[in-house]
């Protein structure tokens, strides 16, 4: 079965591949914007490839590539020169593509004759599809299952499959063309120094019909729903502005590329949830979304509110060991695919992962922290009751106060944390750790729901339901300093293994750790200067596995390379215990990174040291875009400005500590509760304007959590709503 438990490898896209994408749209196609079968190319609409061979041919030849340029997430110009009709060299034929995804894709195709003499040209488009799911294509595996019908008509060619799973068709539409069963074609006479254009469009559909928000063909790009969802976006959000010009063409990448990965539920159009990065994962993944939108709260923090809403209403409500649904778990991701209905008895959601339930909890709390949503954010109190109770309940299998994750169906992930690759967890000798396992990250984020949920009773007027979570999480914290602390090494280790063993590999979930609280004050520097040292920071970031380690492959997905994700929780969490020059260290590396990758961090890259490789190099299958390393320069901006508003208080935190060399810092319209503030830092004077009245400045970092929670009985709190972590 394909799927979640397939293996984290793909093929290659080819060199020069070219990606646009709008929500769970999207298309990969060569540099001259073809797109070829045997590769992981073609247009995709929910989880299925809808054309899987598009070859443009001018005078029965292809056209060579001369440029390529994504000018928004969702649409791509590619210019080539065409091959002349008599063979000759130095063609004068100039091919331009603009190509614009949605709901399909839509081809302005234009021939340009720089000749003196009009040119005859043959131009045809081969048109395939397999109907593949994405996985099949992932995996290499794609292949035409069942029957096609084909039909043409006057300037259209429908394709449909009644294969596996619903009904699935595509139509192609070209004005004037001459179709055939698989091709369609023009024959035109250009005249001298002018040119040929036509708009062609692919709309894909299911057995409901087309699908929806159909390309019309009179409208401009700019006024396509892609292009309408990005400009609000663009004029919703903040423009964050660094003196540094590289910097801020990383944080406008970003910003962009969020508002690309946008996915909107039909049912609730006006609710956005981040899908969690193309070309595999076009998707709502718990996990990702819950700590993108954590990560991205400073530009836009209703992103937040719709993943915790569209995540609650899928909550687990029964148990189903082929899903791995259990009461209060949140899911894994939510596929729409025909080979992952079939593999889910018609259901599309998957619920194998041990983290994204707690970080549900502490969400909640962010988002209250940051003062919105009051109303909706009591409505899923249950919700996090309920999530709570699978922690305590399903999550802890053993009662030993720690949870952990053994699949219930060998179609399940054998790894349920981040690190979800079949080899991501082992010893330090290389060996493999066996399940039931519980990771010292999932640990940390179970400690962080119990502060959050604590601190959500405090500020509801319930002083006994905090003070039993306060106590939860302090037993949880001091058995987990106890259990998880390799003594000798001087870090945490990675997970307990089935024995109950400490599966001792360094790695850089111990930083995850510090972000979260759950690592004693005492052993934080020991952790801080581990993950810091030559065998875990390559000079580019933290690695996933240090160095010395049995398992260490530079080139691999989990085992020895960087995620900027990663670094950015790391650095988060250096910065909460006080390593201000540690945490600028990795966000420096982060974007000086960056600027290797056209200004756009790739999910993952390569573990190779900086003193030996001159620049970071790239992992072959890396997402990109992706939503965690999209969301990875807005989150480091955060931790620089030492940001932490908590509205329920009527408290705002910020003490910024940007590099010496980073230069001056704006930020305009940063939503912080019902208010749009802007935030100026230069030359060490930091302003802050439109706080709402009666919120009071602290310009220092706060304080954890827990210590609030300890200190609740010194004064009065107000309460105007909920807050947490």
């Amino acid at each position: 079965m394909t799927g979640w438990n397939a293996d984290t490898g793909a093929g290659p896209l080819g060199e020069g591949a070219v990606t646009v994408v709008d929500g769970s749209s999207f298309c990969i196609s060569s540099a001259n914007g073809d797109m070829h079968p045997e590769r992981p190319h073609g247009v995709f609409f929910e989880d299925t490839r809808f054309i899987s061979r598009w070859n443009l041919l001018v005078n029965d030849g292809p056209v060579e590539p001369l440029s390529s340029r994504v000018h928004e997430p969702f649409r791509a110009l590619f210019v080539g020169r065409a091959k002349r009709s008599d063979g000759r060299a130095d063609s004068p034929l100039v091919v331009e593509r603009e190509r614009v995804v949605g709901a399909g894709i839509r081809e302005d195709i234009t021939v340009r004759n720089y000749s003196r003499e009009p040119a005859v040209c043959s131009i045809g488009l081969t048109v395939e599809t397999d109907f593949a799911d994405l996985f099949e294509v992932k995996d290499g595996r794609a292949r035409i299952t069942g029957q096609q019908s084909r039909t043409t008509g006057p300037g259209s060619l429908t394709i449909e499959s009644t294969g596996k799973g619903a009904p699935r068709r595509v139509t192609v539409r070209a004005p004037d063309a001459s179709f055939s069963q698989d091709e369609l074609r023009y024959m035109v006479v250009i005249p001298p120094r002018s040119s040929w254009s036509r708009r062609i469009v692919v709309t894909p559909g299911f057995d409901a019909g087309e699908s929806a928000d159909p390309f019309s063909r009179e409208v401009s790009a700019a006024s396509t729903a892609a292009a309408k969802r990005y400009q609000e976006w663009s004029e919703f959000t903040p423009v964050l502005h660094v003196e540094d010009e590289g910097t801020e063409r990383i944080l406008g990448r970003s910003r962009d590329d969020l508002g690309s990965l946008r996915i909107f539920d039909p049912k609730h159009p006006g609710r956005a949830v981040l899908a969690a990065g193309t070309p595999w994962f076009m998707a709502l993944f718990g996990r990702d979304a819950l700590l993108t939108s954590y990560m991205t709260m400073l530009v836009d923090p209703s992103l937040a509110l719709g993943t915790l809403r569209t995540l609650a209403e899928l909550q687990g409500t029964t148990v189903n060991p082929l899903t791995e649904e259990e009461p209060g778990r949140i899911p894994h991701e939510v596929r729409h695919g025909a080979t992952m209905r079939l593999a889910l008895s018609g259901g599309n959601a998957y619920y194998g992962t041990a983290d994204a339930t707690p970080l549900f909890v502490t969400l909640l709390g962010e988002v209250s922290r940051w003062g919105l949503g009051t109303d909706i954010l009591r409505s899923l109190l249950p919700n996090a009751d309920r999530a709570l109770d699978w922690i305590t309940q399903f999550g802890d299998r053993d009662g030993d106060g720690f949870v952990e994750y053994a699949r219930a169906t060998d179609r399940g992930l054998i790894n349920q944390g981040w690190k979800d690759s079949w080899d991501g967890i082992n010893f330090a000798d290389g060996g493999l750790a066996e399940a039931p396992i519980a990771l010292c990250e999932v640990q940390g984020y179970v400690y962080s729901a119990f502060i959050s949920r604590a601190v959500l009773a405090l500020d509801t007027g319930d002083p006994e339901l905090a003070e039993h979570w306060r106590k939860r999480a302090a037993t949880l914290k001091k058995r987990f300093n106890e259990l998880f602390w390799l003594p000798d090494r001087g870090y945490y280790a990675v997970a307990l293994d089935r024995h109950k063993r400490p599966v001792d590999a360094c790695t850089s979930n111990m930083g995850h750790c510090l972000w979260s609280g759950i690592v004693d004050d005492e052993k934080a520097p020991l952790v801080a200067e581990r993950l810091m040292s030559q065998e875990m920071f390559s000079g580019w970031g933290i690695r996933t596995l240090a160095s010395d380690m049995g398992a260490f492959n530079p080139v691999s997905y989990h085992n020895g390379s960087v995620w900027p994700h990663d670094n950015a929780l790391i650095a988060a969490g250096l910065m909460r215990h006080g390593f201000v020059k540690e945490a600028q260290r990795v966000a420096s590396a982060m974007l000086e990174a960056a600027d290797y990758f056209d200004g756009r961090l790739p999910e993952l890259f390569c573990g190779f040291d900086r003193r030996a490789y001159a620049q970071p190099v790239p992992y072959p299958t890396a997402c990109s875009p992706q939503a965690w390393a999209a969301g990875t320069p807005v989150l480091l901006m955060r931790i620089l400005l030492r940001l932490d508003p908590y509205l329920t208080t009527n408290d705002v935190w910020l003490a910024p500590v940007f590099p010496k060399d980073f230069g001056d810092f704006e930020a305009h319209n940063v939503p912080i509760g019902t208010s749009h503030v802007s935030i100026r830092v230069s030359r060490g004077e930091v302003t802050i304007e439109g706080l709402p009245p009666g919120i009071r400045l602290h310009r220092e970092a706060r304080s954890p959590l827990a210590d609030i929670i300890n200190h609740a009985g010194s004064g009065p709190r107000a309460d105007t709503g909920i807050a947490s972590e």
